[in-house]
């Protein structure tokens, strides 16, 4: 058995992280008795000024990518598509917003200390593309945290506090400065990358030849 440790960075209102993360489960699932993996969330925002207001997403697209309503609905047709294929389920008439995630990153920094990461990775993905939820409103995040088994007063005491602000900056600040500006970034043992919301066919034959690679 090959033992991996892999660091995901991405962010929670991200179509294309939670594509990559399904996909890579995928594979993992494909190479199981061969590959171990031991997955941790790193944070990336896309968005760290968005007010705690959130913006409407097609004026939010628009802005950003300088494209029109035409086109951001085609790419929303592919990216649920892409979703369908890998068992995640998009509700685009539902996430009419985005939002600021900081503390949701403050939340999934917590979370890998009690060793729940990974649920809380999932439930904060489908809160936002299949619910519309807002992943900003701590009676939200205090919400999922539970659902996952989390206790949810130590929930609501991390986000009211500030707790992990400055681990969550430092490990964003880290990863921007060793070049990693678009997500999801898929990082193995510290020194393969795999960018994109690949197919889980890419990320099986790559991890396929890292573990070759011994």
């Amino acid at each position: 058995m090959n033992a991996m440790k892999i660091d995901i960075v991405s962010d929670v209102v991200c179509p294309w992280c939670a594509i990559g993360l399904k996909s890579l489960e995928t594979a993992l699932a494909r190479l199981d008795g061969q590959v171990s993996a031991e997955l941790h969330f790193q944070p990336f925002e896309l968005n760290p000024q968005m007010g705690p207001e959130g913006q409407d997403i097609v004026e939010h697209l628009s802005q950003k990518y300088g494209i029109d309503a035409e086109q951001i609905e085609r790419n929303q047709h592919n990216i649920r598509e892409r979703g369908a294929s890998v068992g995640f389920r998009f509700e685009m008439d539902k996430r009419s917003r985005t939002y600021n995630t900081f503390d949701a990153h403050r939340l999934l920094h917590w979370a890998g200390l009690e060793g729940r990461q990974l649920p809380l990775k999932h439930a904060l993905l489908e809160a936002y593309f299949t619910h519309g939820r807002n992943p900003g409103d701590h009676e939200v995040l205090v919400q999922l945290a539970a659902d996952v088994g989390l206790d949810a007063a130590r929930a609501r005491e991390v986000l009211a506090s500030g707790a992990y602000a400055d681990e969550v900056k430092q490990r964003e600040r880290f990863y921007l400065d060793h070049g990693i500006h678009s997500v999801p970034a898929v990082i193995v043992n510290d020194r393969h990358l795999i960018s994109g919301g690949q197919p889980p066919e890419v990320f099986e034959q790559a991890l396929r030849q890292i573990a070759a690679q011994g």
